[in-house]
């Protein structure tokens, strides 16, 4: 429906897109319990709240805020088809068995885990941690105690937290280029550079984790690695996977790519097209277009009605973005904190974003939400800072809350799998990184504010 209205146009369409949001979004209802409809309830309260306020037109507000999120809902349907392409061959193992040479020490080893995290989450988003961890736990299977978990769980968590900065396919990361407008080249360009700085960060925490725990870490790995390599020896199809999937990630993002920069249409649009065509291309080429009809029955019986939840956030987080722009709320909440930010010396309104982003995931919303609903509101405010710095300054924010907050999903997944509490695989573990990574990304913006503006 969202393509639809936006090929073909027409107010008359775009009215019926947000009735359907609007229905979708009530039974919604009929299928959720009260506890997992709480987060969407609040969210409409308060855009009620704000229309009767302000005295802006509900009607008006009913039908342009239930459209604000279909092209956001469009990639959340359609980005996890690219997992099917996965599922074909063992791309993954191929991968970490090609580089088994350069992970021969610890430190080596943490930095292989976390690469290899970003990359899978291109494909798998926060379905990478239970992927890498299952076979990071296969390889290091009899290397047991607090301290591997330690090691394991924090490079994965990490890794994946930074994703939310530049990988393209984190639609978080789209929203809040697309709703301020930033160049995406750019922000991920920058985004890229942070991060890699960020996993380089955490490569020295763990040789200072290492030192506290007092085990060799490294003796363990080569350990591990001298059972396998007879077995690689005998591979002949491993590297040819491994090179296959190198391939298939650069036709993926290069095609993304090279699309938004000769179409000018927004990256919501571009990029479900261009995963489902990448898709139906390989089982082609594969020869096994059937497996697309059978995954795509699954998919729809049992994965679809599983974001019932996160779909229903959404629809409120845009009718909400929708009323404070409408009402103009938006402007007073910025000038608010640039006021605050303006009262105390040496502070300015990009030291305190990252903590709009941060309290907000502490109180249970998850990063996507939190990001469309900052982002939304700053798309309608005029900033003195460039659009990509925003993107940084709020992504850096999500960053530290994927880490810390003991309710959002991925530490939750990763608790399930390591089976140590939430708050010591968050915030006990991460809680001086973060602490360190916030300050590293403010020394960036401030440079550049210095510098550049």
């Amino acid at each position: 429906m969202h393509f639809i209205v936006y090929f073909s146009g027409g107010e008359l369409l775009s009215t019926f897109l947000s009735l359907f949001g609007l229905t979708a979004f009530l039974l919604g209802y009929f299928f959720l319990p009260l506890k997992q409809a709480s987060i969407s309830i609040l969210l409409l309260i308060i855009a009620l709240m704000i229309h009767v306020a302000a005295g802006t037109s509900l009607v008006e507000g009913i039908i342009s805020g239930f459209a604000v999120m279909s092209g956001l809902i469009a990639i959340l349907l359609i980005v996890p088809i690219i997992s099917w392409v996965l599922e074909e061959k063992p791309y993954i193992q191929s991968v970490i068995n090609f580089a088994q040479n350069l992970l021969n020490t610890s430190r080596k080893f943490y930095f292989g885990m976390m690469v290899i995290t970003q990359i899978i989450s291109y494909f798998l988003l926060f379905g990478s941690i239970p992927m890498v961890y299952g076979m990071i736990n296969e390889f290091l299977h009899n290397q047991k105690g607090e301290v591997w978990e330690n090691y394991k769980g924090t490079a994965l968590l990490r890794a994946f937290s930074l994703t939310t900065m530049w990988v393209v396919s984190i639609p978080s990361f789209i929203f809040a280029v697309h709703a301020l407008n930033a160049s995406l080249a750019l922000a991920i360009l920058q985004g890229f550079v942070i991060s890699f700085a960020g996993i380089l960060l955490s490569v020295l925490f763990s040789y200072f984790q290492e030192r506290h725990y007092g085990v060799d870490l490294t003796a363990g790995i080569q350990g591990e690695l001298a059972k396998i390599t007879e077995e690689k020896k005998q591979d002949t199809k491993g590297n040819r996977d491994a090179l296959e999937f190198g391939f298939l990630f650069v036709t993926l993002f290069g095609s993304i790519f090279f699309l938004n920069a000769i179409w000018d249409a927004n990256l919501l649009l571009i990029i479900p097209i261009v995963i489902v065509a990448w898709v139906i291309l390989y089982f082609i080429v594969r020869k096994r277009t059937s497996v697309i009809l059978e995954n795509g029955k699954a998919y729809f019986a049992k994965s679809v009605p599983s974001k019932a939840q996160q779909f229903s956030i959404l629809l409120a987080a845009g009718f909400l973005i929708n009323a404070v722009n409408q009402s103009g709320y938006g402007k007073y909440i910025i000038d608010g904190l640039f006021y605050v930010t303006e009262a105390l010396p040496f502070l300015n309104f990009l030291w305190v974003l990252p903590f709009v982003v941060i309290l907000l995931g502490f109180i249970g919303l998850g990063p996507l939400t939190v990001i469309v609903l900052v982002s939304g509101i700053l798309q309608g405010v005029d900033l003195p800072y460039p659009p990509e710095i925003i993107v940084l300054g709020i992504t850096s924010g999500s960053v530290i809350s994927i880490m810390l907050s003991p309710l959002i999903l991925p530490s939750i997944i990763l608790s399930s799998l390591n089976r140590i509490s939430i708050v010591k695989n968050g915030l006990l573990f991460n809680y001086k990184y973060a602490i360190a990574f916030y300050l590293m990304v403010q020394v960036y913006l401030q440079l550049f504010v210095l510098f550049f503006l």
